[in-house]
């Protein structure tokens, strides 16, 4: 596994011309995991995700010499990922024309399609019961028990209150449970 670069060194590297690219490669290696991970659980297929993963080092790229520092890089990335996951997944509902309850079961149907589905496995009713939630609770759902990220964290990312998020993940858990509970 590649070593880890702290935000600083990284920034120090990208802001010097001769050493840019080498920087961001860095980056990209420290963070591309778990950001495809992120994307991937939000838009499920793996194409797509893909594509989204190509938007973000994009805007990371284009924003990495804009940025103040007043966050880790880790939390500007995944707020990147997040608000460009959720911008997918509207442009795909306003492609499709379907409403966004329709949308979550288009993803369910993904799920369903994938050849390694089983019903019967519990990760596969828990896929299910997530792709069920509102968008804003499948997000914190998916960052607070797949990633491990801390409220604090998370409040940074989504910019919203920890209390909301404490919430929003409460009422998921609460969802995915009778979602498994009664299927």
């Amino acid at each position: 596994m590649p070593t880890q670069v702290d935000d600083k060194t990284i920034l120090t590297l990208f802001r010097t011309t001769e050493s840019r690219e080498k920087a961001f490669s860095q980056l990209i290696n420290q963070y591309q995991e778990k950001l495809y991970w992120h994307i991937r659980r939000m838009v499920v297929e793996h194409e797509d995700a893909n594509d989204v993963l190509q938007n973000v080092c994009i805007k990371a790229w284009k924003g990495l010499d804009n940025f103040r520092e007043d966050s880790q890089i880790y939390t500007w990335l995944y707020r990147i990922a997040t608000n460009e996951s959720l911008s997918f997944l509207d442009q795909k509902k306003k492609r499709n024309a379907i409403s966004i309850d329709a949308g979550s079961s288009d993803l369910s149907e993904s799920i369903k399609a994938d050849k390694y589905f089983d019903a019967h496995k519990l990760e596969w009713k828990l896929q299910l019961a997530i792709q069920k939630l509102p968008e804003k609770q499948r997000v914190v759902f998916n960052l607070r028990y797949y990633d491990e990220m801390p409220y604090d964290t998370m409040s940074k990312v989504l910019e919203t209150s920890k209390g909301a998020l404490k919430a929003s993940y409460h009422h998921a858990v609460k969802k995915i449970e009778d979602f498994i509970l009664n299927h």
